[in-house]
This record gives structure tokens, C-alpha cells and sequence, in this order.
């Protein structure tokens, strides 16, 4: 048996994710009892297959791949948004996840209503929400928003008060995936320097980008998927280095 993990760890083991490629595709109702790691039907592929890695307390990973190589959704399963088909995802303490735009926000409640909503979910009482409230609206620079319906915000704004809501939680794992690339530039750099924070305070860090650059400030690990599998662990720099080799890929 594996020895036990300690908080803001991740361990993940021969873990596969399957997707249909025909949304109107079904399982039968066979499906349902059967072994779940059987073969693949037709129309079926595999997004990730036989994934294993650990990561430790206060690591910064950061996840490289071509599009559709499975970045995003091994996120997804490390949030615990979705399940494995195969395999073990074991996560020690709370997620704090910025995976996609919407920071799991509803459309047609407020900015308001939306920061209670989603920072209680997260496990913060209504009295900490309290305290912190200005702050996070300050720190996302929507003031004048806060009674707005959520849908009616930019893209930009979303990802503002998405990263200011999901950077309050004191969890001892941070998820972020491309979501900041929609931000302008000087609220990014807001945001990098509130993320150098959290990782200076112990955090652990999972990050999904495309920027070499940023890929290299924030990250001394790395995972480089490809064809959904696993192809190197290492050192960042060693990571992105065979990633530009396969791919000729310069950051922009």
C-alpha cells in the first residue's frame, strides 16, 4: 500500500479518461455493469491513458502539450470535476480551481450574488465573505459592476473576479488553466504576482499555459503530454526544451 500523502499533494495513477466523439453516441445498458476499463468502441477515443505522477506539498507543475493532448482535462480530474475511467486521482486538502472562464460562476445571478455563492461552495462562511468582499472586488477592479448580471460582464472582467474570488480561498492546491491569457496585460501581472504569493506562502501549483515564458517563472516541473499519455516528467526547462523540439513551438 502506498504511504500516506500529506496536505497539498497530489497522486495520480494509471489514470484514463474516454470520450465519445459522437455527442448522440450511448452506452447500453450493459455498459453500466460492465468493466469500466474495457475496450474501445467505436467512435470512442482515449483523452488521457495510463497517467501516473506525484506531485509534492508547495511543487509549481506546469502542464505542456499541443492542443487537445489532454491538459485541461487532467486538470478537470485533479479538480475532481470529473472521473477517471481508469485509475486513482488521490488529492490531500482542498482544490482552489481556475480551470475555465467562467471560475464555475452562474449567468443570471450578480457579481454579487456570485462571489457568496461561489467562495461558500468553496467553504468560506458568510462572516469571511463579509470581511473579504471589498477586497475581492477591488482586487478584480469591477466596483461598479457588483450588481450586474454576471453574463453582462466581458470576457476580461469574468476572468477578474474569477481569479480575485479563487485566489481567497486558502486551499492548499491552486488549478489554473488559460483563463488569464483573456485578462490585459497589467491586470495579468496583477495576477502573477498574487499566484508568486500564494507559492511563496507553501501552495501547491498546477498550471496549464501555452507561454514558455510563463511556463519558466512560475513552474520548476514539469508534465509534457502528449497523444494522452504521460511523455516527460522533469525539470521545466528539460520539459519545454523536448516540447520546441517535437514541435518547433516559439513562444508568442
Amino acid at each position: 500500500m502506498a504511504a500516506p500523502l500529506p496536505e497539498g499533494s497530489i497522486r495520480v495513477e494509471r489514470v484514463g479518461i474516454r470520450f465519445k466523439r459522437n455527442r448522440s453516441g450511448r452506452r447500453n445498458f450493459k455498459d453500466l455493469f460492465g468493466d469500466r476499463s474495457r475496450r474501445t468502441r467505436p467512435g470512442e477515443f482515449w483523452a488521457l491513458r495510463n497517467v501516473s505522477f506525484e506531485v509534492r506539498p508547495g511543487e509549481a507543475i506546469g502542464v505542456v502539450g499541443r492542443n487537445g493532448q489532454g491538459k485541461s482535462t487532467l486538470l478537470k480530474l485533479v479538480a475532481r470535476v470529473m472521473l477517471p475511467d481508469e485509475g486513482h486521482v488521490e488529492v490531500i486538502g482542498g482544490v482552489a480551481p481556475l480551470i475555465e472562464i467562467t471560475g464555475g460562476f452562474v449567468n443570471d445571478l450578480s457579481v454579487r450574488d456570485n462571489v457568496y455563492l461561489t467562495a461558500g461552495l468553496h467553504g468560506m462562511t458568510k462572516r469571511e465573505i463579509d470581511a473579504a468582499f471589498d477586497d475581492i472586488i477591488d482586487f478584480a477592479e469591477i466596483g461598479d459592476f457588483v450588481d450586474t448580471p454576471y453574463k453582462h460582464l466581458s470576457s476580461g472582467m469574468k476572468v477578474r473576479i474569477a481569479f480575485s474570488v479563487i485566489a481567497r480561498l486558502d486551499e492548499p492546491v491552486m488549478l489554473v488553466d488559460e483563463v488569464l491569457a483573456v485578462g490585459d496585460k497589467a491586470f495579468r501581472e496583477k495576477c502573477y504576482r498574487r499566484i508568486d504569493e500564494m507559492l511563496a506562502g507553501g501552495r501547491t501549483l498546477f498550471f496549464v499555459s501555452h507561454s514558455e515564458k510563463d511556463l519558466l517563472r512560475f513552474c520548476t516541473r514539469g508534465l509534457y503530454l502528449d497523444k494522452g499519455s504521460l511523455k516527460l516528467d522533469g525539470p521545466i526547462q528539460d520539459v519545454v526544451n523536448a516540447y520546441n523540439a517535437d514541435y518547433v513551438v516559439r513562444d508568442a
